[in-house]
């Protein structure tokens, strides 16, 4: 597992696709680069309605079969069914792009309803009461650097703003 280290950190993203990605070529033969990636490849309109469940590999029986490009099985909901069958050769051209060698000869379509994966909006902050504004001040005051200290309070306010008011006690 190699991860990339930004000053010191891990980012979530690449510990999650390490994890993930085994999890997902054994169960789906899939790659979640794939799915991380399908706005790229399908294109925004066909992304918001589609997702990409599988890749079906060809049974080898020896090592001297020749190599049979996958199935990529897509879901998609009714309506957005007629436009994948129309754009499957262009898909096709750019997934096998996406990963560099022709792995995918054929589409198949999975008629189902999708949820909404776009992301999602959250309701605005609240605005802190007056004991956790004094709480905020009361952790970080024997913080000397000026820029970590508002820094913190920055987050501690936002983590806060997201949770139930404190009692005014």
């Amino acid at each position: 597992m190699v991860l990339k280290k930004q000053g010191g950190a891990i980012s979530v993203s690449d510990l999650a696709s390490d994890v993930l990605d085994p999890v997902m070529r054994k169960r789906a033969g899939i790659s979640i680069e794939i799915v991380q990636s399908w706005t790229e490849i399908a294109g925004e309109r066909l992304a918001n309605t589609t997702r990409p469940i599988k890749i079906l590999w060809q049974r080898r029986m020896s090592d001297q079969d020749p190599f049979e490009p996958a199935t990529l099985v897509i879901a998609c909901s009714g309506a957005a069914a007629l436009r994948v069958q129309h754009e499957t050769m262009e898909i096709i051209s750019r997934v096998n792009s996406f990963l560099g060698f022709t792995a995918i000869g054929r589409i198949k379509i999975v008629q189902k309803q999708l949820t909404d994966m776009g992301p999602q909006k959250l309701p605005p902050p609240r605005a802190l009461n007056n004991a956790e504004r004094q709480r905020l001040e009361h952790l970080t005051q024997d913080i000397e650097d000026e820029g970590l200290k508002e820094s913190l309070k920055r987050l501690g306010a936002s983590v806060l703003a997201r949770k139930k008011p404190l009692a005014n006690s």
